[in-house]
């Protein structure tokens, strides 16, 4: 029997990490117009940025320096409007349709960390000239799919991310101590980055991302004749949100961390693999169901995984393959895949063992035996090519996909790791571009369903990925 998690109590005082919420003393939900228009007149704030998810999955910024009361209001009520053919071609916009507005949501404000100049940021959906959610833009997606999973489950889909990385810097004579592929958990001074991964902690912090922990991972990539450069692995794991707060959690920790790296004169790179024969950079994600305040991901009194988690893993079984042009989306994704460095190369899921395309990972407990984090389901395909925003709302639709499956428990079982070496015909995870298109167009049926990912936009991944192959024939 596995102990179930209960959320802690909402009246239990707290010293809220983000900067913001000491100022307001009260949580981002309850933020108002009026709370960041005074804290910008009282605080000497010069500058205010709007930031947006482009197609590409990079932050974007549109700047202001408030002239007066006035603008200041329509900068945070209203937006601005933009390009939006420059953001979003890659997903289909269409002609006539590229005239956009960039709509702030005050719960996302956050001092930049990294501005010289005092900078109110606030993160913004996209509206189309119909002054409806864009259909094109990720950040409408990844919300439509949440509400749509939540509507056809019940279940309030939360994730968190594990953002995994490389610091690169050039190697001197203190460069002692590292060995290839052993830096799990390594402390300074056996590691350089450690600076870098814990200021990036603080200012995530800061900014009202919550963090699980972070640590020095295995990955280390010695300089050779050829490059001076030393290659480190770290990891920032993110704690579970919903669904779209999820997606701009992973964003914020890339942006971070990459401006926390120019600082330092290092490079930082999310490449799913820096060489050959190394660890690679997985962007994994776990998932947890939650129901009335209970995070169903796990296994009921009876040892049987609940119906939310049964429908999560199948879901992901089934068209995981086609989520990978939105997780794996770099050619060399596919070496990470092939070269057994605990990343997943079959269609299977199982308890703990990190070779399984779905893993269902321990739960730490207390001394009383009561889990100190809620069970998760984590799907480790995905590396640090992935473009959050897209993931995760494919994810959602694979979700609700898994529950309209009438084979469910038979499918679980063919697909469990267990049965991997006796005849799973489940399936391989892709293994070339070529192969992922297919996934897209066997599965576009899914992914289009309920208008989350609208039909041209299926269409213009499917002729990219048939382009590619063309181009690699």
């Amino acid at each position: 029997m596995s102990p179930k998690y209960q959320s802690p109590k909402k009246d239990r005082p707290t010293l809220p990490a983000s900067n913001l919420e000491r100022e307001f003393g009260k949580p981002s939900s309850e933020w108002t117009d009026d709370d960041l228009i005074g804290f910008v007149r009282e605080h000497g704030i010069r500058l205010v940025s709007l930031m947006h998810i482009g197609g590409d999955g990079w932050l974007k910024t549109l700047d202001f320096v408030p002239r007066d009361y006035v603008h200041l209001q329509n900068i945070i009520t209203g937006g601005e409007r933009a390009d939006g053919s420059s953001l979003f071609g890659n997903l289909g916009i269409r002609t006539g349709k590229s005239d956009i507005v960039l709509r702030p949501r005050v719960s996302s404000a956050f001092i930049n960390p990294f501005s010289p100049v005092p900078t109110l940021c606030l993160l913004c959906g996209h509206f189309g000239i119909d002054r409806e959610a864009l259909p094109e833009s990720p950040d409408t997606m990844v919300r439509k799919a949440y509400k749509r999973a939540y509507d056809e489950t019940g279940a309030k889909l939360q994730a968190l991310g594990e953002v995994e990385y490389f610091l690169g810097r050039q190697r001197d004579e203190s460069d002692i101590y590292g060995v290839d592929d052993r830096g799990y958990h390594a402390t300074s001074p056996f590691v350089f980055g450690e600076e870098v991964r814990r200021k990036a902690m603080v200012a995530l912090a800061e900014m009202g991302v919550p963090l699980k922990y972070s640590h020095s991972e295995v990955g280390y990539v010695e300089a050779s004749e050829d490059d001076a450069t030393i290659w480190e692995q770290h990891e920032i794991e993110l704690a579970l949100l919903p669904l779209p707060e999820a997606a701009e959690a992973v964003s914020l920790t890339m942006w971070v961390l990459r401006n926390l790296a120019r600082q330092a004169g290092m490079r930082c790179s999310f490449n799913p693999i820096l060489k050959a024969g190394h660890a690679g950079s997985g962007m994994h994600f776990h998932m947890s169901p939650v129901v009335n305040g209970e995070h169903l991901g796990g296994f009921n009194g009876d040892g049987e995984l609940y119906d939310y988690g049964k429908w999560l893993i199948a879901g992901l079984s089934r068209i995981g393959g086609a989520l990978m042009a939105f997780g794996n989306t770099e050619a060399n994704s596919f070496v990470r895949l092939t070269q057994g460095k605990e990343a997943p190369n079959k269609v299977t899921w199982g308890r703990y063992n990190r070779r399984a395309l779905i893993r269902l990972p321990m739960l730490a407990l207390n001394a009383e035996g009561k889990p100190v984090s809620p069970p998760t389901i984590e799907f480790r395909l995905p590396d640090g090519s992935a473009h959050p925003h897209l993931l995760l709302a494919g994810i959602a639709q694979a979700f609700v996909a898994g529950k309209s499956m009438d084979d469910v428990d038979d499918f679980l079982k063919r697909s469990a790791v267990e049965n991997a070496s006796t005849g799973n015909d489940v399936g391989k995870v892709p293994h070339n571009q070529t192969q992922v298109g297919e996934e897209v167009k066997k599965h576009s049926d899914a992914l289009t369903a309920g208008g989350i990912f609208p039909e041209h936009v299926i269409e213009k991944i499917i002729k990219s990925f048939e382009a590619l192959s063309a181009h690699a024939s």
